[in-house]
């Protein structure tokens, strides 16, 4: 979990290109190096972040259409299935069966159909349900799944989504995790450098100024501890 306009949706994104392989897009960065066999996964990929304010019987819609796009990008029939947790099931089991490869499953804001209702008791539980239903094969299907991810903002146990998957670890306030998401200083530093020299002759500071400027504005966000500083990326680029 990491606040809004943190880059979680760039992450997911990126780990879904690194699953299908195209190892060309990844030429010049660490993982060229560390990775040597580049395989090619199927990968399922929900982004749930347009499934807000959305009653139970939307919500399912949705849900199928998402699911229905997954098929046929990954060129998977559809077999008749009413209920969303058995369409995945069996989307996960087919996809496995065509490639004879593992399933990834990304999740992008996996609690976003949640958030408007989170304080209400008359419509939280139904649609909670709807979720946990949908989220359910993550477990069943394990023997068939190489890597599953899940973004969100809320933390990952409050909404009681996943109450039966205990094959998924938490990694939000692991130190090794720590500026996963967000940039840090070293990052700016480093990575942006060039950048820091251009903006600090276009406002007249010197750089370590223009830095201490930034670092009050932006930095703060610390998810273990210790933990190297976090700037807000969407803030820290609109400042660029």
């Amino acid at each position: 979990s990491r606040p809004r306009r943190f880059g979680k949706s760039l992450l997911t994104s990126t780990l879904r290109t690194y699953f299908e392989g195209p190892k060309e897009l990844f030429e010049g960065l660490a993982i060229e190096k560390l990775e040597t066999e580049w395989t090619q996964y199927p990968v399922l990929h929900f982004d749930m972040s347009l499934g807000k304010h959305l009653d139970k019987d939307a919500l399912n819609r949705y849900l199928h259409n998402m699911l229905e796009n997954n098929e046929i990008r990954l060129g998977i029939t559809t077999r008749e299935a009413q209920d969303t947790n058995i369409r995945l099931t069996n989307l996960i089991m087919d996809a496995y069966a065509k490639y004879g490869k593992q399933v990834v499953v990304l999740i992008d804001e996996y609690d976003a159909p949640l958030l408007d209702v989170v304080h209400e008791e008359r419509d939280l539980p139904t649609l909670r349900n709807v979720m946990r239903n949908f989220y359910s094969p993550l477990k069943a299907c394990d023997p068939y799944l190489r890597y599953v991810f899940l973004t969100g903002i809320t933390k990952f146990s409050q909404l009681s989504i996943f109450s039966e998957l205990n094959n998924i670890q938490n990694i939000s306030m692991v130190k090794e995790y720590a500026a996963l998401c967000g940039i840090t200083e070293k990052e700016m530093r480093t990575q942006m450098d060039a950048d820091l020299d251009a903006f600090a002759e276009k406002t007249g500071m010197d750089k370590e100024q223009l830095v201490e400027k930034l670092k009050s504005y932006y930095d703060g966000y610390h998810f273990t501890w210790p933990s190297p500083d976090i700037y807000n990326p969407y803030s820290l680029m609109n400042a660029f």
